[in-house]
């Protein structure tokens, strides 16, 4: 059963994340995804990390359910294809430099113009105006920038860190993903097309701040406590790690319980959750010490017993085998034709009536050209010219 997006065409000229990520959810809710790559290399991503078959694994995560068209955009003509292509495409996505798209001839205002119901998607690191709008950004750069790095600090050296994911990256596809179906929405209600500009900063701040700035929210106001002092934290067992997080005051109370010390839920220090803020340093100290006097498994079964929410700490190589992952299908095994037997999550949402599917594996550099230009009407012999000059590969 084709999925919500089906009979959605999008042209997608992402590099890399943020926006391959986007536009893979589109493919994945049945949209139509045209991945246009330079020949040659490519998206440079697929090169990047570890790879089999000439494709890189992070690539073939987040490409998905999309056909590659390998097109020269630096040539008149492959530009040329591209403008016929847009004219018949709902969604157009681009996440060149500000500026760039405009000097290739293929812009909103000229694509929009042969097409005025396209929703045309441009994605930059720091937006199209401002001092550092014509910055390279990578995810660390963003991290770096936007203050997350910092909200990740040693609580002890306060050294800033990173998170080791491109968290930046694929909060922004997210956001991406979710403005061109609204766009496509208001489309339908008769809005007719539009420019959607995303920037990366501006997902990356949008994401962290609810929690991350609450002590930089309310202006005049001094921050109540550092946000180190709340956050939860990885405990060690006798034989493991665990989290928990007690929230209210009957988690707390349970909490006390689980460990062995139920009176410290009336001990003055801790007894609201203003007072155990202010004297975190000694509550960690004592629930530390206390949870080290446990195997994992009993930890977790007193837990459980006294609704505290925790989690034992999953180590990666094993994900795979949780029975919770297991009891929502959520990973799937297929065989790519180039890399091979592969891993990868179906698609998150699930629709009961037009179903997300794993339709197509990640493509290969110019699987569909040919499949796609004859779509566009594109003679045998105009193909067989345009390949023997290098503008389609």
């Amino acid at each position: 059963m084709a999925g919500p997006l089906a009979g959605v065409r999008v042209l997608d000229l992402t590099a890399m994340a943020s926006g391959p990520f986007a536009t893979q959810v589109l493919g994945d809710q049945g949209a139509d995804v045209v991945k246009v790559e330079p020949p040659g290399v490519g998206d440079p991503i697929r090169a990047i990390g570890t790879s089999r078959g000439g494709m890189s694994a992070v690539f073939a995560n987040m490409n998905r359910n999309k056909r590659s068209l390998a097109l020269d955009l630096r040539d008149e003509r492959g530009c040329a294809l591209l403008r016929r292509l847009a004219a018949g495409a709902d969604v157009f996505v681009q996440n060149f430099r500000p500026g760039v798209a405009e000097r290739m001839g293929i812009g909103a205002e000229a694509l929009r113009a042969e097409r005025p119901e396209l929703i045309y998607v441009s994605i930059s690191g720091f937006g199209e105006t401002g001092p550092y709008a014509s910055y390279k950004v990578y995810d660390s750069v963003m991290q770096a920038f936007s203050g997350l790095a910092d909200l990740q600090a040693d609580p002890e050296t306060g050294t800033p860190q990173f998170v080791r994911n491109i968290v930046c990256d694929k909060s922004t596809a997210l956001v991406t993903a979710q403005a061109i179906t609204a766009a496509l929405f208001a489309r339908e209600r008769g809005a007719g097309g539009q420019h959607l500009r995303l920037a990366m900063l501006d997902a990356a701040i949008a994401f962290l701040w609810p929690d991350g700035m609450q002590n930089h929210t309310y202006l005049g106001m001094e921050p109540s406590a550092p946000l180190s002092a709340l956050s939860p934290r990885i405990r060690a067992t006798a034989d493991g790690f665990v989290t928990f997080n007690a929230v209210q005051e009957t988690e707390f109370q349970g909490l006390c319980r689980a460990v062995g010390r139920p009176g410290l839920a009336s001990d003055a220090r801790f007894a609201d959750a203003p007072a155990r803020t202010r004297n975190a340093a000694a509550l960690h100290e004592i629930i530390d010490e206390l949870v080290l006097h446990y195997t994992t498994r009993d930890l977790v079964a007193r837990l459980r017993e006294h609704d505290v929410p925790f989690a034992v700490v999953n180590r990666v190589a094993a994900l795979h085998e949780d029975p919770q992952v297991i009891a929502n299908g959520l990973l799937v095994e297929s065989e790519h034709p180039s890399a091979g037997p592969m891993r990868t999550p179906r698609p998150a949402p699930r629709f009961e009536a037009t179903p997300a599917e794993l339709r197509l594996p990640a493509p290969r550099l110019g699987e569909h050209s040919d499949e796609i230009l004859a779509e566009l009407g594109v003679p045998p012999a105009e193909l067989r010219a345009l390949r023997e000059d290098g503008v389609v590969a």
